[in-house]
């Protein structure tokens, strides 16, 4: 399935993982890489050794596929990551929680696609102006950092307010989120909570399995009144948060120790004392599966129940731009 996003990216279908802060490592993007999507390495808060490891990693998995990187602009250390990423030469950054501005030249030198993601059209539009290769325009369906807006208003606002490529986030584990993120105009989607039960992505049994028996109810919003709202499943460490934030005499010190290595403790295995990071779209994941299946099962479902042919609506999406042709089924 070609898409400008597939075309931009090098990769063969228009899927990318999204960048899990202590879970996406080069495990888990090289085999997604390796399947035909972008593989994502999430480096923020990460030590740099740990970062040029991941990096061979997936590189090892996915053979000559793309591979990508996340940089986190609000963590300290990120015009280090960002000058390891540029001497790596990884094919993809994604970017947020901050404007790239300093790092998009040199990155572009170094021939590395930009690709922020962003929470409102007003920023999608500014993301372009500073030269960004596309964006990732992402609901606050998501599971980890969100922002207000619903993946249902976002994208569309951002597809009529930029002429660059739109990738869809927030809520999209299945072939339905993907169709209707591309009726929506997207030409390519971003998926993180599909991914943690796959066989590649390193989180604990137990954490998995609290993903595969969510339903629509089961997540929840810390973090609101920090400024940092923070989307997981419900479990006794975010209920004691929400108590805690709403306890007009808590005092700050005492929400920092509580979310200190709270997502660390979920990672490995700590369902009840951890922030399991996860989206709405938890109560769609069922199976545990591949990488590769998983993706492969995305896609087919999509033309099933898309109603419509996804490589049509990737060429009216292009082509609304004004910018590209496109070719369906060898006409342009």
């Amino acid at each position: 399935m070609n898409t400008r996003v597939t075309d931009l990216l090098g990769i063969r279908v228009p899927v990318i993982q999204g960048a899990m802060a202590r879970i996406a490592d080069g495990k888990l993007a090289g085999a997604v890489s390796a399947a035909g999507g972008l593989g994502i390495i999430a480096c923020g808060g990460a030590p740099l050794a740990w970062i040029e490891e991941q990096v061979r990693i997936a590189r090892e998995i996915a053979g000559d596929a793309p591979i990508g990187a996340n940089v986190m602009l609000m963590d300290p250390q990120a015009p280090q990551v960002a000058e390891l990423l540029t001497k790596l030469r990884v094919d993809v950054v994604t970017t947020g929680a901050g404007s790239p501005a300093n790092f998009m030249a040199a990155w572009k030198e170094a021939g590395i696609k930009v690709v922020p993601v962003v929470a409102s059209s007003a920023l999608a539009a500014r993301m372009e102006r500073m030269g960004a290769d596309a964006v990732v325009a992402e609901g606050c369906e998501a599971g980890g950092h969100i922002g207000e807006l619903t993946t249902m208003a976002l994208v569309p606002s951002v597809c009529d307010a930029v002429r660059i490529p739109v990738i869809a986030a927030g809520g999209i584990a299945d072939g339905r989120g993907m169709a209707a993120a591309f009726a929506l105009g997207a030409e390519g989607v971003q998926v993180g909570t599909r991914f943690l039960t796959v066989e590649e992505c390193c989180i604990a049994d137990a954490y998995k399995e609290r993903v595969l028996k969510a339903k629509d109810s089961d997540t929840v919003v810390t973090g609101r009144g920090s400024g940092h709202p923070v989307r997981g499943l419900k479990n006794k460490w975010a209920r004691a948060m929400r108590k805690l934030e709403c306890d007009a005499a808590a005092n700050s010190d005492e929400l920092e120790g509580m979310y200190a290595g709270s997502l660390r403790r979920a990672v490995e295995g700590d369902v009840d004392g951890g922030s399991m990071m996860a989206g709405q779209s938890a109560a769609l994941v069922h199976e545990r599966k591949t990488a590769a299946r998983a993706i492969a099962d995305l896609l087919a479902d999509a033309e099933v129940r898309g109603g419509m042919n996804l490589q049509q609506l990737a060429c009216a999406n292009a082509q609304r731009t004004g910018r590209a042709a496109c070719v369906v089924e060898g006409k342009e």
